[in-house]
Protein backbone atom coordinates (compact mmCIF):
# COMPACT_ATOMS: atom_id res chain seq x y z
CA UNK A 1 0.00 0.00 0.00
CA UNK A 2 2.72 2.51 0.42
CA UNK A 3 3.56 2.23 -2.93
CA UNK A 4 0.23 4.47 -3.41
CA UNK A 5 2.02 7.42 -1.18
CA UNK A 6 2.99 9.84 -3.49
CA UNK A 7 4.59 12.58 -0.97
CA UNK A 8 5.42 12.89 2.84
CA UNK A 9 5.17 15.99 4.62
CA UNK A 10 6.90 16.76 7.85
CA UNK A 11 5.37 19.78 10.37
CA UNK A 12 7.66 22.16 11.87
CA UNK A 13 7.88 22.41 14.39
CA UNK A 14 7.67 18.82 16.08
CA UNK A 15 9.89 16.87 18.69
CA UNK A 16 11.86 18.09 20.80
CA UNK A 17 10.94 20.69 23.08
CA UNK A 18 13.53 23.20 25.22
CA UNK A 19 12.06 21.41 29.22
CA UNK A 20 12.46 17.97 27.15
CA UNK A 21 15.90 18.61 25.59
CA UNK A 22 17.25 19.59 29.06
CA UNK A 23 15.96 16.92 30.92
CA UNK A 24 17.59 14.82 28.86
CA UNK A 25 20.24 16.14 28.63
CA UNK A 26 20.51 16.45 32.43
CA UNK A 27 20.68 12.40 32.73
CA UNK A 28 23.61 12.15 30.27
CA UNK A 29 25.98 14.73 32.27
CA UNK A 30 24.99 13.16 35.21
CA UNK A 31 26.50 10.06 33.84
CA UNK A 32 29.19 11.39 32.98
CA UNK A 33 29.78 13.42 36.17
CA UNK A 34 28.91 11.04 38.53
CA UNK A 35 28.87 7.61 36.66
CA UNK A 36 26.67 5.01 36.94
CA UNK A 37 24.11 3.84 38.09
CA UNK A 38 21.67 7.64 38.06
CA UNK A 39 18.20 7.01 39.29
CA UNK A 40 15.78 8.62 37.70
CA UNK A 41 12.07 8.79 39.38
CA UNK A 42 9.55 8.12 36.66
CA UNK A 43 10.41 8.57 32.97
CA UNK A 44 12.55 11.31 32.53
CA UNK A 45 9.97 12.43 29.47
CA UNK A 46 7.52 10.50 27.95
CA UNK A 47 8.90 8.33 25.39
CA UNK A 48 10.49 4.67 25.70
CA UNK A 49 12.94 5.27 23.04
CA UNK A 50 14.47 8.13 25.25
CA UNK A 51 14.16 5.98 28.40
CA UNK A 52 15.49 3.00 27.11
CA UNK A 53 18.49 4.64 25.63
CA UNK A 54 19.41 6.24 29.11
CA UNK A 55 19.32 2.57 30.47
CA UNK A 56 21.59 1.16 28.42
CA UNK A 57 23.83 3.80 29.09
CA UNK A 58 23.26 3.44 33.17
CA UNK A 59 20.42 5.38 34.28
CA UNK A 60 17.79 3.34 36.50
CA UNK A 61 14.23 4.31 36.56
CA UNK A 62 12.27 3.84 39.97
CA UNK A 63 8.38 4.38 40.63
CA UNK A 64 9.53 6.17 43.95
CA UNK A 65 12.40 8.10 45.25
CA UNK A 66 12.08 5.44 48.17
CA UNK A 67 13.48 2.95 46.01
CA UNK A 68 17.27 4.61 45.29
CA UNK A 69 19.61 3.67 47.55
CA UNK A 70 20.45 5.98 50.73
CA UNK A 71 22.65 8.42 49.19
CA UNK A 72 22.66 8.07 45.71
CA UNK A 73 22.12 10.31 42.97
CA UNK A 74 18.26 10.93 41.93
CA UNK A 75 16.86 13.10 38.57
CA UNK A 76 13.49 14.45 39.07
CA UNK A 77 11.43 13.77 35.97
CA UNK A 78 10.56 17.13 33.33
CA UNK A 79 6.47 16.43 34.95
CA UNK A 80 7.73 17.53 38.20
CA UNK A 81 6.59 16.08 41.42
CA UNK A 82 4.90 17.77 44.81
CA UNK A 83 6.86 18.88 47.35
CA UNK A 84 6.34 15.47 49.44
CA UNK A 85 8.64 14.18 47.21
CA UNK A 86 11.54 16.40 47.86
CA UNK A 87 11.04 15.78 51.35
CA UNK A 88 11.28 11.73 51.44
CA UNK A 89 14.45 12.51 49.45
CA UNK A 90 16.18 14.76 51.48
CA UNK A 91 15.07 11.97 54.68
CA UNK A 92 16.96 9.37 52.25
CA UNK A 93 20.11 11.70 52.14
CA UNK A 94 19.26 11.47 48.19
CA UNK A 95 21.82 13.86 46.15
CA UNK A 96 18.94 15.13 43.89
CA UNK A 97 18.87 17.04 41.13
CA UNK A 98 15.56 18.94 39.77
CA UNK A 99 14.90 18.45 36.22
CA UNK A 100 11.55 19.76 36.13
CA UNK A 101 10.43 21.95 33.08
CA UNK A 102 10.60 25.56 34.41
CA UNK A 103 6.99 25.74 32.40
CA UNK A 104 5.98 23.05 35.17
CA UNK A 105 7.31 24.81 37.48
CA UNK A 106 5.86 28.45 37.13
CA UNK A 107 2.03 26.48 37.03
CA UNK A 108 3.56 24.64 40.64
CA UNK A 109 4.34 28.55 41.78
CA UNK A 110 1.20 29.80 40.59
CA UNK A 111 -0.93 26.51 42.41
CA UNK A 112 1.12 27.67 45.79
CA UNK A 113 0.39 31.13 45.30
CA UNK A 114 -3.02 31.07 44.62
CA UNK A 115 -4.01 28.70 47.59
CA UNK A 116 -1.65 31.09 49.76
CA UNK A 117 -4.24 33.80 48.81
CA UNK A 118 -7.22 31.29 50.02
CA UNK A 119 -8.11 30.83 46.71
CA UNK A 120 -10.01 27.65 45.61
CA UNK A 121 -7.77 26.59 42.57
CA UNK A 122 -8.98 24.61 39.72
CA UNK A 123 -6.55 22.76 38.06
CA UNK A 124 -7.07 21.91 34.28
CA UNK A 125 -5.89 18.35 33.17
CA UNK A 126 -5.56 14.68 32.93
CA UNK A 127 -6.17 12.74 36.59
CA UNK A 128 -2.79 10.18 37.08
CA UNK A 129 -0.78 12.05 34.99
CA UNK A 130 2.61 12.94 36.66
CA UNK A 131 2.58 16.75 35.75
CA UNK A 132 -1.05 17.00 37.44
CA UNK A 133 -0.30 14.73 40.41
CA UNK A 134 3.05 17.22 41.09
CA UNK A 135 0.53 20.26 40.91
CA UNK A 136 -1.73 18.91 43.20
CA UNK A 137 0.39 18.25 45.60
CA UNK A 138 1.63 21.77 45.95
CA UNK A 139 -2.09 22.02 47.87
CA UNK A 140 -3.95 19.42 47.85
CA UNK A 141 -6.84 20.96 49.88
CA UNK A 142 -7.30 24.12 47.94
CA UNK A 143 -7.44 22.30 44.21
CA UNK A 144 -9.60 20.63 41.93
CA UNK A 145 -9.21 18.40 39.22
CA UNK A 146 -11.32 19.43 36.03
CA UNK A 147 -10.48 17.19 33.04
CA UNK A 148 -14.13 17.69 30.76
CA UNK A 149 -16.51 21.10 29.90
CA UNK A 150 -18.77 18.63 32.08
CA UNK A 151 -17.08 18.96 35.14
CA UNK A 152 -16.72 22.16 34.69
CA UNK A 153 -20.30 22.39 34.27
CA UNK A 154 -20.34 20.46 38.00
CA UNK A 155 -18.31 22.52 39.73
CA UNK A 156 -20.40 23.89 42.88
CA UNK A 157 -18.63 27.06 45.30
CA UNK A 158 -20.01 28.43 47.68
CA UNK A 159 -21.51 32.27 46.46
CA UNK A 160 -18.48 34.28 48.33
CA UNK A 161 -15.70 31.74 47.32
CA UNK A 162 -12.52 33.15 45.71
CA UNK A 163 -11.47 31.26 42.83
CA UNK A 164 -8.51 30.79 40.32
CA UNK A 165 -7.77 28.13 37.51
CA UNK A 166 -4.51 27.20 36.15
CA UNK A 167 -3.48 23.96 33.58
CA UNK A 168 -1.58 21.45 32.81
CA UNK A 169 1.21 22.45 30.29
CA UNK A 170 0.58 19.65 27.34
CA UNK A 171 -3.56 19.86 26.72
CA UNK A 172 -5.13 20.72 23.44
CA UNK A 173 -5.86 24.52 22.75
CA UNK A 174 -9.38 24.30 21.41
CA UNK A 175 -10.37 21.83 24.24
CA UNK A 176 -8.68 23.58 26.92
CA UNK A 177 -10.42 26.94 25.78
CA UNK A 178 -13.85 25.46 25.67
CA UNK A 179 -13.10 24.26 29.77
CA UNK A 180 -12.20 27.66 30.50
CA UNK A 181 -15.09 29.05 28.50
CA UNK A 182 -17.40 27.52 31.13
CA UNK A 183 -15.03 28.58 34.10
CA UNK A 184 -15.46 31.88 32.78
CA UNK A 185 -19.17 31.98 32.77
CA UNK A 186 -19.93 30.46 35.70
CA UNK A 187 -17.48 32.22 37.83
CA UNK A 188 -17.28 35.52 36.03
CA UNK A 189 -14.75 36.80 38.89
CA UNK A 190 -12.22 33.57 39.00
CA UNK A 191 -8.42 34.81 38.51
CA UNK A 192 -6.13 33.28 35.26
CA UNK A 193 -2.43 33.20 34.65
CA UNK A 194 -1.26 36.24 33.49
CA UNK A 195 0.30 33.93 30.77
CA UNK A 196 -1.67 30.69 29.75
CA UNK A 197 -0.45 27.21 31.40
CA UNK A 198 0.14 25.79 27.89
CA UNK A 199 3.46 25.77 27.06
CA UNK A 200 4.72 27.30 23.47
CA UNK A 201 6.23 23.94 22.26
CA UNK A 202 2.61 22.26 22.79
CA UNK A 203 0.51 25.35 21.15
CA UNK A 204 3.49 25.42 18.67
CA UNK A 205 3.23 21.81 17.45
CA UNK A 206 -0.77 21.89 17.59
CA UNK A 207 -0.50 24.79 15.33
CA UNK A 208 1.78 23.29 12.75
CA UNK A 209 -0.72 20.22 12.12
CA UNK A 210 -3.82 22.45 11.95
CA UNK A 211 -1.77 24.38 9.02
CA UNK A 212 -0.62 20.90 7.61
CA UNK A 213 -3.92 19.45 7.40
CA UNK A 214 -5.32 20.39 4.16
CA UNK A 215 -2.38 19.10 1.88
CA UNK A 216 -2.32 15.60 3.51
CA UNK A 217 -5.01 12.32 3.56
CA UNK A 218 -3.50 10.60 6.78
CA UNK A 219 -0.92 12.08 9.60
CA UNK A 220 1.43 9.93 11.39
CA UNK A 221 2.37 11.10 15.12
CA UNK A 222 5.41 9.85 16.65
CA UNK A 223 5.07 9.84 20.19
CA UNK A 224 4.87 6.79 23.06
CA UNK A 225 1.17 5.94 24.86
CA UNK A 226 1.94 8.14 27.36
CA UNK A 227 3.07 11.11 25.61
CA UNK A 228 0.01 13.84 26.32
CA UNK A 229 1.27 16.48 23.94
CA UNK A 230 1.69 13.35 21.04
CA UNK A 231 -1.95 12.23 21.90
CA UNK A 232 -3.23 16.02 21.49
CA UNK A 233 -2.06 15.77 18.26
CA UNK A 234 -3.57 13.40 16.91
CA UNK A 235 -6.56 14.31 18.57
CA UNK A 236 -6.27 17.63 16.67
CA UNK A 237 -5.84 15.89 13.66
CA UNK A 238 -9.01 13.76 13.93
CA UNK A 239 -10.85 16.89 14.97
CA UNK A 240 -9.88 18.32 11.74
CA UNK A 241 -11.30 15.46 9.62
CA UNK A 242 -8.53 13.92 8.69
CA UNK A 243 -7.03 10.28 9.77
CA UNK A 244 -4.41 10.35 12.40
CA UNK A 245 -2.44 7.04 14.29
CA UNK A 246 0.21 7.45 16.87
CA UNK A 247 3.31 5.24 16.37
CA UNK A 248 6.13 4.56 18.77
CA UNK A 249 8.27 4.28 15.49
CA UNK A 250 8.05 3.05 11.96
CA UNK A 251 7.62 -0.73 13.17
CA UNK A 252 4.15 0.27 13.87
CA UNK A 253 2.91 1.55 10.59
CA UNK A 254 -0.03 -0.37 9.27
CA UNK A 255 -0.16 -1.00 5.78
CA UNK A 256 -4.09 -0.88 5.82
CA UNK A 257 -3.64 2.60 6.98
CA UNK A 258 -2.44 3.69 3.65
CA UNK A 259 -5.11 2.48 1.32
CA UNK A 260 -5.60 5.53 -0.92
CA UNK A 261 -3.64 7.43 0.72
CA UNK A 262 -1.24 10.14 -1.61
CA UNK A 263 -0.24 12.49 1.22
CA UNK A 264 0.74 11.81 4.15
CA UNK A 265 2.19 14.12 7.15
CA UNK A 266 4.32 13.35 9.84
CA UNK A 267 4.77 15.08 13.02
CA UNK A 268 6.19 14.11 16.41
CA UNK A 269 5.29 14.46 20.34
CA UNK A 270 7.94 17.13 21.98
CA UNK A 271 9.49 14.02 23.87
CA UNK A 272 10.23 11.99 20.47
CA UNK A 273 13.91 12.41 19.21
CA UNK A 274 14.43 13.54 15.66
CA UNK A 275 16.05 10.31 14.50
CA UNK A 276 12.61 8.28 14.84
CA UNK A 277 11.10 10.76 12.55
CA UNK A 278 14.18 10.25 10.45
CA UNK A 279 13.60 6.39 10.60
CA UNK A 280 9.93 6.95 9.35
CA UNK A 281 11.07 8.85 6.34
CA UNK A 282 13.74 6.09 5.86
CA UNK A 283 10.32 3.45 5.82
CA UNK A 284 9.01 5.78 3.06
CA UNK A 285 11.80 5.91 0.93
CA UNK A 286 12.53 1.56 1.01
CA UNK A 287 8.71 1.53 -0.43
CA UNK A 288 9.45 3.70 -3.04
CA UNK A 289 8.61 7.07 -1.76
CA UNK A 290 10.87 10.44 -3.52
CA UNK A 291 8.88 13.03 -2.33
CA UNK A 292 9.77 13.83 0.99
CA UNK A 293 9.48 17.32 2.35
CA UNK A 294 9.06 19.82 4.76
CA UNK A 295 6.37 21.58 4.86
CA UNK A 296 7.45 24.84 5.90
CA UNK A 297 10.21 26.11 8.06
CA UNK A 298 9.45 27.34 11.76
CA UNK A 299 12.74 27.24 14.08
CA UNK A 300 12.21 27.59 17.81
CA UNK A 301 14.51 29.19 19.73
CA UNK A 302 13.46 28.66 23.51
CA UNK A 303 16.36 27.27 25.51
CA UNK A 304 16.22 26.90 29.68
CA UNK A 305 19.64 26.22 31.70
CA UNK A 306 20.29 23.11 33.26
CA UNK A 307 19.08 22.68 36.97
CA UNK A 308 21.21 24.14 39.40
CA UNK A 309 22.34 21.36 41.32
CA UNK A 310 24.04 19.78 38.20
CA UNK A 311 25.42 23.70 37.16
CA UNK A 312 26.42 23.79 40.80
CA UNK A 313 28.75 20.61 40.39
CA UNK A 314 29.76 20.75 37.08
CA UNK A 315 31.12 24.42 37.99
CA UNK A 316 32.89 22.87 41.20
CA UNK A 317 34.30 20.37 38.93
CA UNK A 318 35.75 22.81 36.38
CA UNK A 319 37.14 24.61 39.11
CA UNK A 320 39.01 21.80 40.56
CA UNK A 321 40.77 20.75 37.18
Amino acid sequence: MAAMVRRVLLASPRGYCAGVERAVETVELALEHFGAPIYVRKQIVHNAHVVRDLEERGAVFVDSEEEAPEGSTIVFSAHGVAPRVHERAAARSLNTIDATCPLVTKVHVQARRYADAGYTVVLIGHAGHEEVEGTMGEAPESTVLVESVEDAERLDFPAAAKVAYITQTTLSVDETSEIIGVLRRRFPDIHAPKKEDICYATSNRQWAVKELLPEIDLLLVIGSRNSSNSNRLVETARAGGVAAHLIDDESEIEDAWLEGVENVGVTSGASAPEKLVERVCDWFRARGVGEIEAFRMVEEDVLFRLPIELRRELALADAQD
